[in-house]
This record gives structure tokens, sequence and C-alpha cells, in this order.
């Protein structure tokens, strides 16, 4: 008989304290297993911060005339055009390197949240070719120069940030889901600040941002080795 009354077959042994606490033992091991395979946010949020910063910047430095020659349409200055190359190309690095870093990390994790990081994945993609073919309408329809400038990075930021937050809401990851709030904060605050300073207070705010959750990521990691990072692309493997 059992504790709970019930019988055992005959011939079934009892569980030993032993056989619990090497059941406890395996399924630790394989936790830290998963967790090990997840992807360094630090590395991401780092990634992201550099881009933000130096690629805004660029747009700001060029934009006020401090470096180089701003582009003169229609009476407004616009950064000069190798100024949004780089900015392109600082976006352009971040986002391969998020997408190969997580890729890796979450190298043969199967079920729920493969499936969700490969749809997560493509929304990104989908949901900026939307939105660039999205404000070339707007261009068509007249938009001048100084109204582009501030609805393309709006429009991106805000889409950066719901991103975000809807990452952070299905992994539970309260970090990511912060981010994504202060991205559109960032956004909000950058779209009444007017160009050019525009371009500066996301380069500070925005890429100052992703390197205080790169420091509290490192924090938290510190506290709690054990800790892994549910950040977007790929995703946490909850319920693989």
């Amino acid at each position: 008989m059992t504790d709970d009354g019930t019988s055992r077959p005959s011939g079934a042994p009892a569980e030993s304290p032993l056989d619990a606490a090497e059941s406890l033992r395996i399924i630790a091991a394989q936790t830290a297993k998963v967790r090990s395979r997840e992807p360094d946010s630090r590395l991401i949020f780092a990634a992201w911060g550099a881009a933000w910063l130096l690629g805004y910047l660029a747009l700001y430095l060029t934009a006020t005339g401090r470096v180089g020659r701003p582009q003169v349409t229609e009476g407004f200055s616009l950064p000069a055009g190798w100024a949004f190359a780089v900015f392109g190309l600082a976006i352009i690095a971040a986002m391969v390197f998020t997408v190969v870093h997580s890729t890796r990390a979450n190298a043969g994790i199967k079920g729920v949240s493969a499936s969700f990081g490969a749809m997560y994945g493509w929304t990104w993609c989908l949901g900026f070719v939307a939105m660039s073919v999205m404000l070339g309408g707007l261009a068509r329809a007249g938009a001048g120069p100084e109204v582009m400038a501030v609805a393309s990075n709006a429009c991106s930021c805000l889409l950066v940030g719901v991103l975000y937050m809807a990452g952070g809401a299905f992994w539970q990851d309260r970090q990511q889901y912060a981010i994504g709030v202060w991205i559109i904060l960032v956004a909000t605050v950058a779209v009444f600040a007017g160009l050019p300073q525009t371009y500066l207070v996301m380069a500070v705010l925005g890429g100052g941002g992703f390197f205080v959750g790169m420091v509290l990521e490192h924090l938290r990691r510190r506290r709690d080795p054990s800790a892994g990072a549910g950040f977007a692309v790929a995703g946490r493997p909850v319920g693989a």
C-alpha cells in the first residue's frame, strides 16, 4: 500500500529519496543546458545601442553642419547622403548580428517557442517592408522632406517598440517589454523635439536605453548566474 491508501503493483519498487534526488538533478541539468543555449541579450543590447548611437549621431552631426555638409532641399537641411548610408549599414549590421546570434544559440530547439521565433522573425521583416511601402506612398502623396524625415523615424521606432513589447509579453521578459515601452516614449519625445534635434534625442536616449538594458541584464545575471535571456527573434524555449 502507498501513503495515499492505493495499492502498489506487485514487484514495483518504492521510489527512494535517492531516485527523487537523481530526477531533480537530471531536470536541473536539462534546464541549465537549455539556458546555456539562449541568446545573450547583453550582446544584442550592445549591438543595437552602438547602431543607434553611431547612426543617429551621424545624421545629427551632418544635418547641423558640424560634420560635412547637409543636403538642402526646399530650404530645409537634411543629413548628408553618406550619413544615411552609415545609419542604414549600422542598423543592418545589428539586425544580422541579432539573427545570426539568436539562430546559433537556439539551433536544434523545437516546439512552441521555435515556431513562434520563426513567425516573430518574419514579423520584423514583413513589418519593415510594409512600412517602407507606406512611407513611399506618403511621399508620393506630396509629403515634404521634413514630414518624411519625422514620419520615417517615428514609424520605424513605433514598429520596433511594439515588436519588443510583443516579444516580452510572450516570453514573460519584463526587461524586453520595458525596452519596447522606452523606445516608443523616446520616439514620441523625438517627434516633438523637431529636426535635427530628433536625431540627437534618438542617439542619446534611444541608443543609451539599449546600453542601460545591457547593464541591467549583466547585473541580473550576476545575481542569478542560472538566469537566461529570453530575447527576441529566436526566443526562449517556453513549452519546447
